[in-house]
């Protein structure tokens, strides 16, 4: 396998890390401006500007020259999905809309980790099959 489309098949995989663990630090962020202080929400709504669609995007860049298996797009697609109806519940006036933002984020936090095992088992299972560490 050449060299280049392994790498990006890991950087696929880090961002995928990172992304999930960008999730988790805002579910924390969110649970601070309730409990702690509201000084939190500009933290909460900074994060996601950062990484929001900016690291789908580049994971999409990444599973392209990665050659990675048509399911990782599928991933992708429901991310940048649940990333969209996020903003959209965030920002809603209907109260019972807006009560579905965490609900999504939990959805979220769950199709980002599940990215992360299943492209993770499928690196596996290909290096195993081809003889690679």
């Amino acid at each position: 396998m050449k060299k280049a489309i392994k790498i990006s098949q890991y950087l696929y995989v880090g961002l995928a890390i990172i992304f999930f663990l960008c999730l988790m630090l805002q579910v924390l962020l969110a649970g601070l401006a309730i409990f702690e202080s509201a000084g939190y929400w500009l933290k909460h709504v900074t994060l996601i500007h950062l990484f929001g669609f900016n690291a789908p995007v580049f994971m999409l860049l990444f599973a392209y020259l990665g050659d990675l298996p048509r399911f990782v797009y599928w991933h992708l697609f429901s991310l940048l999905v649940l990333v969209f109806l996020m903003y959209f519940t965030a920002n809603m006036q209907v109260s019972w809309i807006g009560s579905l933002h965490p609900v999504i984020a939990m959805i979220l936090i769950a199709v980002a980790y599940r990215n992360i095992a299943v492209t993770m088992n499928w690196l596996k299972q290909t290096d195993i099959q081809k003889g690679e560490k």
